[in-house]
């Protein structure tokens, strides 16, 4: 009678055990997302066109905002984060459109699939959102040609990232702001702040959960070939050392793969997590910028993308 018991009351603790586990893989892929609360002739009297083109997959179809700067020879490529749309309001986004307007930039703001749920997609760090970036690239490619810049956020980064692997011909250069990339140190570093919970068996167990109910693997995001790359075009590394979601840790070692002399590096003191611009406005613009107009050319290759095999 007590074995009975005992083993009734271990199946019902592991029964919500690996319950919380797939509740956290599901949860992951299914961010919630505001919806869009203005657009950018509201917010900073910018005119625009509603576009939507598809992924490079053909997976899915894309929403967004091409805001056009009268004889503009390049584009920015603005690439949101996890949780976040299109105008991504705490960045802001709104202001730095505006300031790219001002030197001649055309601007490119769209919605990864998964924040618009009659998509039927969920987020999967970057594997599906790099097609749909190169989406975006190839969008640009056919209306406007000329110069192309990705200005990524967040897991935005990190998708930029994985997609250059892809496509590192068409990419001129790219700003990536508080870069997060979905390896297990990072996706534990998040769960932590959140739940104390061991690393294992709980990684594993997220690991495993996720592919059952969401349709993709973690396994297939490539970290470490991203990791490993020396990137052919130049690429503006910016980070905070307060950063709870991404250790800047991690940006300084991607910064010290690149071989592109262009490459830089600033990791400001105390910021947080895509909150840089509010931390050194001024700082943030004119580096930014300067970044951008100093690089001026299409990308020449002077290293080809190379990494280690993505296996996990």
């Amino acid at each position: 009678m007590i074995l009975s018991v005992l083993l009734a009351l271990l199946l019902i603790v592991s029964s919500m055990i690996l319950s919380f586990y797939a509740y956290v893989a599901w949860t992951l892929a299914r961010p919630h997302i505001d919806q869009l609360t203005s657009n950018p002739m509201k917010a900073s009297k910018l005119a625009y066109t509603n576009v939507t083109f598809p992924s490079l997959s053909g997976n899915s179809e894309l929403e967004g905002w091409f805001i056009p700067s009268a004889d503009a020879t390049k584009t920015v490529i603005f690439s949101h984060g996890y949780g976040g749309n299109r105008e991504e309001i705490w960045v802001p986004l709104y202001k730095l459109a505006s300031k790219l307007h001002e030197q001649k930039y055309n601007v490119l703001m769209f919605d990864y699939g998964y924040v618009k749920p009659y998509n039927n997609r969920l987020m999967t760090g970057g594997i599906q959102e790099s097609q749909e970036l190169l989406g975006a690239i190839d969008y640009v490619k056919k209306t406007t040609g000329g110069a192309i810049y990705i200005w990524g956020f967040s897991m935005g980064a990190g998708t930029a990232l994985q997609s250059a692997l892809q496509n590192n011909t068409d990419i001129a250069g790219m700003i990536l702001d508080s870069t997060f990339l979905l390896n297990p140190d990072t996706l534990y570093h998040n769960i932590v702040q959140i739940a104390q919970i061991p690393k294992y068996p709980s990684l594993p167990l997220i690991r495993f959960f996720f592919p059952i109910l969401n349709g993709v693997s973690l396994h297939e995001v490539p970290y470490q070939k991203v990791a490993s790359t020396s990137y052919s075009m130049p690429i503006f590394f910016i980070h905070g050392t307060a950063d709870k979601k991404a250790p800047y840790d991690l940006v300084e070692s991607l910064y010290k793969q690149q071989h592109n002399t262009a490459s830089e590096l600033w990791i400001l003191p105390k910021a947080e997590h895509e909150l840089l611009y509010r931390a050194e406005p001024r700082a943030y613009v004119n580096r930014t910028l300067s970044f951008l107009n100093s690089l001026g050319h299409p990308p020449t290759n002077v290293h080809a993308a190379s990494g280690i095999p993505s296996s996990l």
